[in-house]
């Protein structure tokens, strides 16, 4: 009679997000995993590390013969305002552990937190997965998810929008509009101009343009913008990613215009047409903090909210980094950032925003 096999030993080891051969390994591990995301993707990684200057610390747990059991990826923040803390996954909605069995979820999470106080962060913020153990922090009250299956055409798609949603849309779909969509320089231009006046009206820092072209760069087919266009002149845009059947719409705004011509629910019913004709049967409509304006938009939408589940892991003696600019303390910096002339803001925030994740 044989005996028994031993257990194969897990060892883990840092992915080189340099090498296609091992992108394309850990790639397809993301890919098979039924909790994956596009945030888990070496991809996404690689374009924040190339996009915003923060480093990247992917890790992979192994059993020799069997391959990937787990992984992990990780981006180390570092801001001369908001301090140092290790993120799974930063500029990212969601993250967290993949893994195949519990032991692979606490080997990772271990090996986490001893990469976080090697890297002097006091604080780890991981965005979804499962608990990485009993010394985290457990956060499923701040943020909501919202995502539903698209509709067969046009039509379909109307009727499953809210009455008074729907009405909007209507409106919309009769003004002059144009669409555009693709990775052209004139829409991706064009999308970071909008994006940007946007999130300055909101009171915030604008992310880097390099940020936005590595994402396309490294998502390749899997990655576009949509362009609404007034006379001529961009007034809305989205970058979003395809992956597995889902559109997640990312990074989206409107100029002041935008609002006027219903600019905004045009662009988000185009994307859904768009993403139908690229086979997606699903919108994932992101992230939305509960209580604010975001959230009741996507719900007039008929996105029904789900809580999203975020851990946290803080040194003794240090506290959660907040970088939030809708904390009540920042309120001041916010309005008086919305008041910043477009060209000031756009000079400045990058170098804020790179470091917020």
């Amino acid at each position: 009679m044989n005996a028994p096999m031993l257990t194969r030993p897990l060892t883990l080891r840092f992915a080189n997000l340099t090498d296609p051969i091992d992108r394309a390994r850990v790639g397809a591990y993301v890919h098979e995993h039924p909790d994956g995301t596009p945030f888990h993707l070496p991809a996404w990684s690689a374009a924040v590390a190339k996009g915003c200057g923060q480093r990247s610390h992917y890790l992979v747990a192994e059993r020799d013969v069997q391959g990937i059991v787990g992984v992990m990826p990780l981006t180390e923040l570092h801001s001369p305002l908001f301090g140092r803390v290790l993120a799974s996954a930063g500029f990212a909605v969601g993250g967290g552990i993949l893994a195949d069995k519990p032991e692979v979820v606490r080997l990772l999470a271990d090996a986490c937190w001893t990469l976080a106080a090697r890297l002097s962060c006091p604080s780890v913020e991981v965005r979804g997965g499962p608990l990485p153990g009993p010394e985290w922090t457990v956060d499923d009250t701040h943020y909501l998810g919202f995502g539903r299956q698209l509709a067969a055409d046009d039509e379909a798609e109307l009727l499953a929008i809210p009455r008074k949603q729907r009405a909007e849309v209507r409106k919309s779909l009769e003004n002059e509009l144009a669409i555009s969509v693709g990775q052209g320089a004139a829409d991706i231009a064009a999308h970071y101009a909008v994006y940007a006046e946007s999130v300055r009206n909101l009171g915030t820092p604008v992310f880097p343009a390099r940020l936005f072209r590595e994402v396309l760069a490294e998502f390749g087919s899997a990655a576009d913008v949509l362009v609404v266009r007034h006379a001529g002149e961009a007034v809305a845009g989205v970058l979003s990613l395809y992956w597995r059947g889902t559109v997640y719409p990312y990074w989206g705004g409107g100029t002041a215009a935008a609002r006027r011509l219903r600019a905004n629910d045009r662009m988000y019913f185009e994307l859904m047409r768009h993403a139908r004709e690229r086979g997606c049967s699903r919108f994932d409509f992101g992230r939305s903090k509960v209580g604010t304006g975001a959230a009741a938009f996507k719900k007039n939408w008929g996105f029904e909210p789900q809580p999203l589940t975020y851990y946290d892991r803080v040194a003794e003696g240090a506290a959660i980094r907040d970088a939030n600019p809708l904390n009540p303390k920042y309120r001041l910096q916010v309005a008086l950032w919305s008041k910043l002339p477009l060209a000031v803001a756009n000079r400045v925030g990058p170098w804020i925003a790179k470091g917020l994740g």
